[in-house]
């Protein structure tokens, strides 16, 4: 196979859970820079977001889009550059910054499509959510479902259409949450043999079709449990990382992906060293993946 080529990497770093500063030594992304899987693209730029401190809130949602705000300017800057962009550290609270992002570079009428590997959905909204949890709606908030300030602030005017969003696995959903997603125009698509959800192949196949360019979003507790024991939101009767890896390679093979986020892998707790482990399996899959296959312009 022909390797594409890439202008090299623009990478994100977010050193925040939620909005709030990361406990030392309890994020991955010094570990990732130093696991040399960036050099698989080529020579890399980094541009990390910081909260405004004096702009800090009481209130999360606010709070969570002023960071969004800054994520989205350091996306967007690897994108005007012309380079592939990756997203590493922080949770899914991100979703909307990097949307932001990319509608800021490439107009909000561009054509985006969210591929969103997770075991959850995180599709709620206040009015279906069980727990209150701001981390399970960014997909919702992204969409327009939730929290307009949130999304604007992030600096993604154009909520995401619902039939632009592709759901690998989220086998963990709350029943409120999954009446809602069955209700819009989300497609929720298998990981692998043994899972529920449509062909992911075609499910891919199709989006790509509909659309200039691809985000490929992966929160780790996609993975099975024993893979990320001290994630926060680990689920039992996941998929393999091997399968996770070739679902990845699915998606790049589109060749119009041209954002890749890995979220949620941290290094503190019990396991912590079992979990940075698996997020740098998945970070260097899925870049030697990208450097394969390439990226939209």
């Amino acid at each position: 196979m022909e390797t594409a080529t890439l202008p090299g990497l623009h990478v994100v770093p977010i050193r925040y859970n939620g909005h709030e500063p990361a406990a030392a030594g309890g994020d991955p992304v010094d570990t990732y820079a130093a696991s040399g899987a960036y050099d698989l693209l080529g020579e890399t730029t980094v541009l990390e977001p910081r909260f405004p401190e004096d702009q800090r809130t009481e209130e999360p949602t606010f709070n969570l889009g002023l960071l969004g705000g800054e994520i989205a300017d350091a996306v967007a800057a690897g994108r005007r550059a012309g380079k592939p962009v990756l997203v590493v550290g922080g949770n899914c609270a991100s979703v909307p910054g990097v949307i932001g992002g990319l509608q800021q570079a490439h107009g909000a009428a561009a054509r985006i499509g969210l591929v969103w590997f997770d075991a959850h959905g995180d599709f709620n909204t206040p009015r279906t959510t069980l727990t209150g949890m701001l981390g399970g709606m960014p997909v919702a908030v992204a969409a327009g479902l939730a929290y307009p300030h949130w999304r604007e602030l992030s600096r993604q005017p154009a909520p995401l259409p619902t039939d632009r969003i592709v759901m690998v696995d989220v086998r963990n959903l709350d029943e409120p949450e999954e009446q809602l997603i069955r209700a819009t125009d989300v497609v929720i698509a298998s990981p692998g043999p043994g899972f529920p959800g449509a062909d992911l192949e075609q499910s891919v196949a199709d989006l790509a079709a509909r659309c200039d360019l691809l985000y490929l979003h992966i929160d780790s507790d996609i993975l099975d449990e024993r893979y990320v024991p001290n994630h926060r939101t680990k689920e039992p009767d996941g998929p393999t990382m091997e399968q996770v890896v070739t679902a990845i390679e699915t998606v790049m093979a589109t060749g119009k992906v041209v954002t890749f986020a890995i979220v949620s892998v941290w290094a503190d707790g019990d396991g912590g060293d079992v979990a940075v482990g698996s997020g740098v399996e998945l970070l260097r899959n899925g870049l030697d993946s990208w450097r394969r296959h390439g990226s939209a312009n």
